[in-house]
């Protein structure tokens, strides 16, 4: 008997979160072990109301498509579970014939993915994690699948708006990005250098506790010399005492509504330096953009939904797919299977030496580069 299997999202989406539901759906129809796909309509919630997609209704050219949509087709949550859910969700994946469970999302989703496969130890059901997440923050893999896409986001686009910036260099400009404890985000706007004194000129991720002194005195000293500034900095940023710099708005669990830092900072700016100021907060934005694609993230995502899925198929369950880079002068990454207790909760955050005061290393910038996939649009300077 074959059995089913079924695909779950989990947590925030990103710009190739169904890149791997192509690849895991794909691989799974085109392996003759599986009698049908099906998908989990919002997440966990979904499998709980027993709301389930079955995907042998999609044409392929609607499969294609997958590959070029942002967000989830599926849908997502955040829904807190408890163990009685855990063991609801069991005897539902019984009811259902469905031997195969691939869970895709963050930190969290990984958590419940590994409370999900203890529940259905000894059922015979094989439950599988696929990364995703822009934050970048999840533990033992060498990168995951959606932070590609938003750093080539916020690489492009803030080489965008440090011409802006250039043209007009009356004021400082404050990029709020997300993240909530991991600055990768923040950092990748680094990429956007172009020539020497091209934007960002400060970065501010959350590893490094917030001064605002520090702050005012590189902002002053940034606008003396250029005129024009851009800062970008971290939504999660905090002081020194643990503490956000803007109280959050709203906070739940692991959920965290955070405050405006990037009008905070900017309204800093004009009331102690008396320097003009504004703030941008692209947010979602930035995780939602197909125009800004990393390809190698998509072709990443996809090969962590199928390697997901065979693994599944080949008797594998309790790991998650991970990524890790090959040695050679060229950038080639391989998967591997991590156990899922390594990965449970387990946050990645930016380590020391890709950190350098209120920028970022080398290190970082070559370590990042390939992710973004093809070189930036290059501006024109005439002088």
């Amino acid at each position: 008997m074959k059995g089913n299997l079924l695909i779950m999202h989990g947590g925030g989406p990103t710009a190739v979160l169904n890149c791997s539901l192509y690849g895991a759906v794909t691989e799974a129809l085109g392996s003759g072990e599986v009698d049908r796909v099906y998908g989990a309509k919002g997440g966990s919630g979904g499998l709980l109301r027993k709301e389930l997609f079955d995907f042998s209704s999609v044409s392929r050219e609607e499969l294609e498509r997958l590959k070029t949509t942002p967000a989830t087709a599926l849908g997502t949550s955040r829904d807190a579970l408890e163990t009685e859910d855990y063991r609801r969700m069991a005897e539902i994946l019984r009811e259902h014939n469905i031997r195969f469970v691939l869970m895709n999302g963050g930190n969290g989703t990984m958590d419940a993915c590994g409370k999900l496969e203890a529940a259905c130890r000894g059922t015979g059901i094989r439950v599988m994690g696929i990364p995703k997440t822009m934050d970048n923050d999840i533990a033992v893999t060498d990168h995951c699948p959606g932070f590609g896409s938003v750093a080539r986001y916020m690489a492009g686009t803030i080489r965008e708006l440090g011409v802006d910036v250039r043209s007009l260099p009356i004021h400082v400009v404050v990029v709020e990005a997300l993240g909530r404890n991991a600055g990768w985000t923040t950092a990748a706007a680094a990429l956007a250098r172009e020539q020497g004194e091209n934007a960002p000129h400060l970065l501010y991720p959350p590893e490094r506790p917030f001064v605002e002194e520090e702050f005012l005195e590189e902002t002053a000293a940034m606008q003396r010399r250029y005129g024009g500034v851009v800062i970008v900095a971290s939504e999660g940023l905090h002081g020194a005492d643990g503490k956000p710099i803007v109280e959050p708005i709203f906070q739940t669990g692991r959920s965290t509504y955070f405050g405006d830092v990037s009008s905070h900072l900017a309204q800093l700016v004009v009331r102690r330096l008396g320097i003009k100021a504004r703030s941008e907060k692209p947010g979602i934005l930035a995780r939602a953009s197909i125009a800004w694609q990393s390809p190698v993230d998509a072709a990443e995502a996809e090969e962590a939904g199928r390697a997901a899925c065979r693994a599944a198929l080949a008797g594998e369950s309790g790991s998650m797919v991970a990524f890790r880079r090959l040695p050679g002068e060229e950038y080639r990454c391989e998967t591997f299977l991590a156990p899922i207790e390594q990965v449970m909760l387990g946050e990645r955050t930016m380590p020391a030496e890709y950190l350098s005061g209120s920028d970022v290393t080398r290190e970082f910038v070559d370590w990042c580069r390939p992710l973004i996939g093809p070189e930036l649009p290059r501006m024109a300077r005439l002088f």
